[in-house]
């Protein structure tokens, strides 16, 4: 067992160092087919590592929400291509509608509305925002679906809603940019030259998406709708279900009550979306899975030029090589010896190009982390997986020429000038 242990470790180091002389005797050709192992295996770590980046970011993301919550909107999260104009072209969500569900509606804890827009002229004194700030149109309910909490001061009451006050809810952002030093409680701010009460800070959230959770200032949804909307404004309105199990009954009442609000013939396809939490996963997953297999593509057809190549590059070896061979056969060396040792060299070869795939996919996958500032992410099992298909590429390509040299006559080869 010792002497087969050895004899394989000795193998194995020498296919090693035959492999890094077979790179060296033929540079141009071997770096072409260690770049078509990198760029196969470059293209599905790549992409799978900036999918799985974003992904984690969805994940952590959806925490925003409360528990059992879905949302209704006039659009879906995401909208892909043409299909824009058929969202743009439904009627909004307005406040009105927001009232009728929420007397109509029996099931739900909660409905809330919301809606938002960016403004830049957000001043206190001498001091200005000088980057864009979410202008969040709420009511008392909007800081529990999104799973905030007040840090000091006032949540948004029902009067301030009915009254459309001049009051607002501060994000920690907002507040360390012009308050840094001050408590903004019951101090004035200037919102495009409108007078804003602060009567609130919320508590601090972080990033989620790659964004700041913070950079925000809620106003009652009324007093938004007065000063900061437009004719493209529609709400969105949040619902809470009593517990996971009437979820479904809920949401169901819901799409009800808005059709018979909205006036959705029996049969016609609902003129609005419910967003949930799932849905927003699986409409992810709906769009990376074309850019999944599309990856793939580009990789098995790079993998397979590159395997013609490693094919090519063991002939020639073998061919630059015979009398070595016959020399190794005199002094003893069997069949499968040879078979090991061409194996292994093609393996050496494909393993380089793949460990260079891995690493550079990496990097270029997690270009998506930087952008959005969240963590990076290193996808272990297709790495794993990556290792495996060389490997597999180059017993597979690499078995000819090594059968070809394992077949070769010993007094031939000495023979061969």
């Amino acid at each position: 067992m010792k002497m087969f242990s050895r004899n394989l470790k000795n193998i194995l180091k020498e296919s090693f160092y035959m492999a890094i002389d077979a790179i060296r005797q033929n540079k141009l050709r071997s770096s072409l087919t260690l770049l078509g192992i990198s760029i196969g295996v470059f293209s599905v770590i790549g992409v799978m590592t900036a999918i799985r980046t974003l992904e984690s970011s969805v994940a952590s993301g959806l925490n925003v929400f409360a528990a059992n919550t879905f949302v209704i909107q006039k659009y879906p999260e995401i909208v892909i291509g043409r299909t824009e104009k058929k969202y743009r072209n439904r009627k909004n969500i307005d406040y009105y509608q927001y009232k009728k569900l929420k007397d109509r509606a029996k099931l739900p804890v909660l409905v809330s509305v919301s809606e938002g827009s960016s403004i830049r002229d957000v001043k206190y004194k001498d001091k200005k925002v000088n980057s864009y700030v979410e202008l969040f149109g709420g009511d008392e309910g909007s800081i529990r679906i999104f799973k905030t909490f007040i840090a000091d001061g006032r949540n948004i009451a029902p009067d301030d809603v009915r009254h459309s006050r001049n009051v607002c809810v501060l994000g920690m952002d907002v507040v360390d940019r012009l308050f840094p030093f001050t408590n903004p409680l019951s101090k004035k701010i200037q919102l495009n030259g409108l007078d804003y009460v602060v009567i609130g800070i919320a508590e601090r959230k972080g990033e989620a998406f790659g964004r700041s959770q913070d950079n925000y200032i809620a106003i009652p949804i009324t007093n938004f709708l007065k000063k900061f909307s437009n004719k493209w404004t529609s709400l969105s309105i949040n619902i809470e279900a009593p517990s996971e199990l009437e979820y479904e009954k809920t949401r169901q009442e819901a799409i009800g009550v808005m059709r018979s609000i909205r006036k959705v013939g029996p049969g016609e396809e609902n003129d609005f979306e419910i967003v949930t939490s799932g849905g927003m996963i699986e409409t992810l997953s709906g769009f990376t899975s074309g850019i999944k297999v599309f990856a793939l593509l580009v990789s098995v057809i790079a993998l397979v030029v590159a395997g013609i190549g490693i094919m090519n590059i063991m002939l020639v070896s073998v061919t630059e090589r015979i009398k070595e061979i016959g020399i190794r056969k005199a002094i003893g060396a069997t069949k499968q010896d040879i078979l090991t040792q061409f194996l292994m060299e093609a393996v050496f070869l494909s393993e380089f190009g793949g460990i260079a795939g891995i690493v550079f996919g990496v990097g270029a996958g997690n270009i998506v982390s930087f952008i959005f500032n969240i963590p990076a992410v290193i996808p272990i099992d297709w790495a794993i997986i990556g290792l495996v298909v060389c490997s597999v590429i180059g017993i597979g390509f690499g078995i000819y020429p090594a059968w070809k040299a394992a077949q070769l006559d010993p007094i031939e080869s000495l023979r061969f000038e």
